[in-house]
């Protein structure tokens, strides 16, 4: 088994995956698992709808099965394929979404969701509920650009922060997490802005992925003679 994570981007966008690569490298260390992203060129530019998530399915786990890993990332907030590529490989799979969630319970009581498009946001919520999270979901509030748009820096922060001053004051969010995998270069400066922890949800994933690998080390590991 190659000691890596392969972080998977399931969009043909290949500056996002560059910007998700970009916010992993604090989690690259020297003699840690190599962290590789890969791009699904199969996608569509961003994965936008239900059919988009529903269409990336196949190929994502046609590049699981040639690619092998000790651990993979599925980077989209839909968690598309999740549990198909689970059935596949004897390799744990994180969805970045359940990642993000898992985290931001760990820093607040109540999450709200920044999402690129309104249309996104019914399938989170039936994300959220089907997780049993919608009672800690304070919101999911969407700024209106799509993947690709994302690139526009200048505009991407100032809805972000929008957008996120709306999911403090008028949902409760305590924690405030990324509902897309391009948003990862944004965070740091938002949460300077908004003074509220945000996650990166691929981050999140990333970690998690991490200390996967560490304890199936230490489970191998020769254990030390008691003293």
């Amino acid at each position: 088994m190659t000691d890596r994570i392969l972080v998977i981007n399931p969009n043909s966008t290949q500056a996002v995956t560059d910007n998700i690569s970009a916010a992993l490298d604090g989690l690259r260390f020297a003699g840690g698992p190599r962290i590789d992203c890969a791009t699904l060129a199969e996608g569509p530019p961003g994965v936008e709808s239900q059919r988009d998530a529903d269409g990336v399915i196949g190929p994502l786990c046609k590049l699981i099965e040639r690619e092998p890993a000790a651990a993979y990332v599925i980077a989209c907030f839909s968690d598309p394929g999740l549990y198909s590529a689970r059935e596949i490989t004897a390799s744990p799979v994180f969805g970045i979404a359940q990642s993000g969630f898992a985290t931001a319970l760990t820093v607040g009581e109540r999450f709200g969701v920044i999402s690129i498009l309104s249309k996104s946001v019914p399938r989170h919520l039936r994300y959220v509920a089907s997780l049993g999270l919608t009672a800690r979901l304070a919101g999911d509030k969407a700024i209106e650009m799509g993947v690709v748009e994302l690139q526009e820096e200048d505009k991407v922060m100032q809805r972000m922060t929008e957008v996120g001053k709306q999911l403090k004051r008028d949902d409760g969010a305590d924690v405030l997490v990324l509902g897309c995998a391009g948003m990862a270069r944004y965070r740091a400066d938002l949460q300077d802005r908004l003074g509220v922890p945000v996650i990166d949800p691929t981050q999140a994933a990333a970690g998690q992925a991490l200390t996967a690998l560490s304890i199936a080390r230490s489970r191998t590991a020769p254990a030390h003679a008691a003293e």
